[in-house]
């Protein structure tokens, strides 16, 4: 892609914003986040026993829970299948596995 389309799609863009232009497509994504903090409380744990339980560091958690972060895909995931199957996962992330990956 050329330069110049580049700057005229950006310039299209703006005007569309402003109300100087008509008939733009727009198209909207939705990205739909883990609610981490609703997750942890639902397993009736704290910020430093979830973090220990799956391997995040407390960091981390407390991060996601204020939106200064998000995680990235993998933790997603890990989230993810948390919520679904939280022994399943401790089973996998059992202390030692977490001291040995910390090594």
């Amino acid at each position: 892609m050329s330069e110049n389309k580049i700057l005229r799609g950006l310039k299209e863009a703006l005007a569309f914003t402003k109300g100087e232009l008509e008939g733009a497509r727009v198209y909207q994504v939705k990205v739909e986040r883990i609610d981490v903090r609703g997750l942890r409380t639902h397993l009736g744990l704290t910020q430093k026993t979830f973090a220990r339980d799956f391997g995040f560091s407390v960091s981390a958690v407390r991060h996601w829970e204020q939106g200064k972060r998000h995680p990235e895909k993998s933790a997603e995931i890990l989230l993810r299948l948390i919520a679904t199957h939280p022994d399943l996962v401790r089973q996998h992330a059992g202390a030692e596995s977490i001291r040995a990956a910390a090594e």
